[in-house]
């Protein structure tokens, strides 16, 4: 019995011991689940969308081309006026004097002149007599029809049909010549302002379809074509592309001043395809920009350096070489993974089972 219950205690040490080396399971490995998406390359056209403002073609400021103190104006904000309607006026009285002075001169020198040049006919005085008379006389003229445009000038009359936006001054104050009185728009052609970065600007010719949507009128496209473009950015480094309205649009609902969003389709000047990825793949290390692709054959992420051209407002970047169309990179947690580390993509959500709950 002791020496059978010696080997029986022997070939259950050699078990545990079997079980404690060789049988044990090693830990399962924890490989942690990216989400993952597909390069896709557009070669063809690229489409950017702009924040604008209607405006009207005729957005102006109206002021006197005289300085003095304004008498009265005969307008107020919202006003539709016609053109050559009086809209302001400035107290005529210092230029009515001056006016009064001047033609008391003209006179004066216009009848020395008549005399001078009746008797250069008669030949009984000099040429150079005649000349200063001549002279004289045409400067006179010319001094009196200005300060007779000055007196007309203290009228301020509307340059176009259209609308009052803003009355800048009352009657009772001074004001210099040159300075707004009143501002308007027309009541013909609307045009969409919108801010372009200096890419835009010098890629301003690839620029093929234009078009604005607004909130008011969710189920309409309005078709547009480029009219200008400022040749010198604003503080903000941005240039002001102006657009017009192609098609019919009710003025009743589309006015100057409302906000709406311009789609603006570019052409690519080459042929060579330019892949968009999400933002949130890209990656920034020691100068270097780079994205994480992932291999299903290894199932493993390798870092690969990219060359971005440039960042769209829809949260895409445009990609110029390091990728090709059909690539799968990882678009999130990019952070947290690292180059030749063992991944698995996160698996799609079925339509009836959305977020994976089941």
């Amino acid at each position: 019995m002791t020496k059978r219950f010696i080997n029986i205690a022997m070939i259950a040490a050699s078990v545990l011991v079997w079980w404690g080396c060789d049988g044990k399971k090693a830990p399962t490995e924890n490989i942690p689940y990216v989400k993952t998406e597909v390069v896709k390359n557009e070669n063809k056209v690229n489409n950017l969308t702009f924040p604008g403002k209607t405006k009207s073609a005729d957005d102006i400021n109206v002021s006197f081309r005289v300085s003095g103190p304004i008498l009265k104006v005969y307008v107020k904000a919202g006003d539709h006026v016609k053109k050559g309607q009086l809209i302001a006026a400035m107290d005529p009285r210092d230029y009515q004097t001056q006016l009064n002075a001047t033609q008391a001169e003209y006179a004066s020198i216009k009848a020395d002149a008549e005399r001078i040049i009746a008797m250069y006919n008669e030949e009984s005085t000099t040429a150079s007599n005649y000349d200063k008379a001549r002279y004289g006389l045409e400067q006179i003229t010319q001094k009196l029809n200005n300060h007779r445009n000055q007196l007309a000038d203290t009228k301020l009359y509307a340059p176009i049909d259209g609308y009052v936006q803003e009355v800048l001054h009352e009657g009772g104050e001074t004001v210099s010549a040159g300075m707004p009185i009143v501002s308007m728009f027309g009541s013909g052609t609307l045009e969409v302002e919108i801010n372009v970065p200096a890419y835009d600007y010098a890629n301003r010719d690839r620029m093929s379809t234009m078009y604005c949507k607004f909130d008011l009128l969710p189920e309409e496209t309005f078709p547009l074509k480029l009219h200008s473009i400022s040749a010198e950015a604003n503080s903000n480094q941005l240039y002001t592309v102006r657009l017009r309205f192609m098609g019919q649009y009710d003025r009743s609902k589309i006015t100057p001043g409302m906000t709406t969003m311009v789609y603006v389709s570019y052409d690519n000047e080459t042929s060579d395809a330019r892949v968009y990825i999400p933002s949130s793949a890209i990656v920034e290390d020691k100068g270097q920009t780079h994205v994480f692709v992932y291999d299903p054959k290894s199932e493993t992420v390798k870092s690969r350096n990219i060359s971005v051209e440039r960042l769209h407002r829809n949260g895409t970047a445009e990609v110029t070489s390091g990728l090709e169309d059909g690539e799968t990179i990882v678009t999130a947690g990019v952070h947290h993974i690292t180059d030749g580390m063992k991944a698995k993509p996160m698996p799609k959500s079925s339509e009836s089972n959305v977020g994976g709950l089941l």
